[in-house]
């Protein structure tokens, strides 16, 4: 009987010069599969292994929730561990407590990144847990510290695994997500001016979000448009005192405020065409003093979500002509203060496709779903208008526990079986592209 290679060899000779070439490139291709199945099951029992870990990272940070550009304590967690795991580089202080870590593997290719959040929110914890929040009036509530648990668990994973990985990962722990505070630069936008895409520059990046609404065990992505562009005003309508006997010799803001609102929703259900989504939604009303004294002034705030960037540039003069004509009717004057904040977050639809395989055998595939675009904003959209970037949502609710409070709530929290598939998606979406695209 004779051996494989000498079989395979004669057929080289015997088979026709196309067939040679396919069967060279069936040979060459076996031994990638075989070795990013290998590696995949490596991540799979190495992700394992540090559940507990996981676990415990994220109950940690969720006791010290730290407020946007406020994260000390955090950033100092994050490099300890990355410094820890041995990184090739760990830099602190990129757009002000924001954390970039290098990991280099053993064999050539490319560099991607992967960015986790860290900021809590200005939320009291109601909840009666062991993790509760130790910080009065802040709290995790939309899941950050599960982010930085899944990156730091993504970053020891591969770093047992880094003499096989082709190329480099860039780790991003980012700063004040949710916003930087009034005056202050923050966030995203602040870590790439200072140079967190550069040295090396990644090809693409990766991000997610663990997400309530869904039963844990889903991972959820979109193509294209995923979360809103999220912009901010601040409408201030001025009015004349008077004692609240005798609105008739003053101008009231109050009333003109109550019209405003109101108005301001004919934009979307009049004004738009009902075929692309839009949100005007004013959050903040704060005027007066007294029961019986009509004031000068009334400020409003909130916020416009947009998926088209054609009608996000249009909110601002419609806002206008509809404040113009409230408050003409009732004798005021208003001003209008308008910010555009985070572009659409938007997943390169060449990307997706290309990595769905790899998140449908990490979670398996009657798990990963697509869903509808999602009216929340995302500040990661500030990286990909620099790269091509995949942002997806690993679901952590569970009815069962009574876990179903939603995101920014007192009663956030997540199932935390969460944690574990989330870190090895990403560490299996982030070989997977690095295997793809080795030099």
């Amino acid at each position: 009987m004779r051996e494989p290679l000498l079989v395979f060899a004669i057929l080289l000779v015997t088979l026709p010069a196309a067939a040679q070439k396919t069967a060279t490139s069936k040979a060459s291709a076996k031994p990638a599969v075989e070795r990013s199945a290998a590696l995949e099951q490596r991540i799979a029992q190495l992700v394992e292994a540090l559940r507990a870990k996981t676990v415990e990272t994220r109950r940690d940070l969720h006791m010290h929730p730290e407020l946007s550009n406020r994260e000390e304590r955090t950033s100092q967690v994050v490099a300890a561990r990355l410094r820890e795991l041995g990184m090739d580089e760990v830099k602190t202080g990129v757009g002000r407590y924001g954390v970039v870590a290098l990991l280099k593997g053993g064999r050539p290719g490319p560099v991607v990144a992967v960015r986790a959040d860290m900021d809590g929110l200005p939320v009291q914890d109601v909840n009666d847990t062991p993790y509760k929040s130790l910080n009065p009036g802040v709290k995790h509530a939309c899941g950050h510290d599960a982010h930085v648990a899944i990156g730091l668990a993504v970053a020891a994973v591969l770093s047992e695994m880094r003499a096989d990985i082709p190329g480099t990962v860039k780790f991003i722990f980012q700063p004040a997500e949710e916003g930087p505070p009034a005056g202050e630069e923050g966030g995203a936008a602040l870590m790439i001016k200072e140079g967190a895409l550069e040295n090396p520059r990644p090809e693409v990046i990766f991000g997610l979000h663990v997400w309530s609404q869904y039963e844990v065990g889903a991972v959820l992505y979109n193509f294209g448009p995923a979360l809103a562009a999220s912009d901010r005003f601040q409408i201030t309508i001025h009015g004349k005192q008077v004692h609240a006997a005798y609105p008739q010799d003053g101008i009231d803001p109050i009333v003109t405020a109550a019209e405003a609102v109101l108005a301001l929703q004919t934009i979307r259900s009049r004004r738009i065409t009902t075929m692309e989504p839009l949100v005007v939604s004013v959050g903040r009303i704060q005027g007066g003093n007294r029961n019986n004294i009509i004031p000068n002034q009334v400020e409003l705030e909130g916020t416009v979500r947009t998926m088209n960037e054609e009608i996000r540039k249009q909110i601002p003069d419609l806002m206008r002509q509809t404040l113009e004509g409230v408050t003409r009717a009732n004798g005021a004057t208003f001003e209008l203060e308008y910010e555009f904040g985070n572009p659409v977050t938007y997943n390169d639809p060449k990307l997706v496709e290309e990595m769905l395989p790899a998140l449908r055998r990490a979670a398996g595939a009657e798990h990963v779903l697509t869903r509808p675009p999602q009216m929340g904003a995302e500040d990661f959209a500030e990286f990909q208008k620099v790269i091509p970037g995949f942002f997806f949502f690993v679901a952590a609710g569970n009815k069962s526990k009574g876990i179903t409070a939603a995101h920014h709530t007192p009663d956030f929290d997540i199932d935390e079986g969460s944690l574990t598939i989330g870190a090895r998606t990403m560490a299996t979406a982030v070989v997977d592209y690095l295997e793809r695209h080795a030099k």
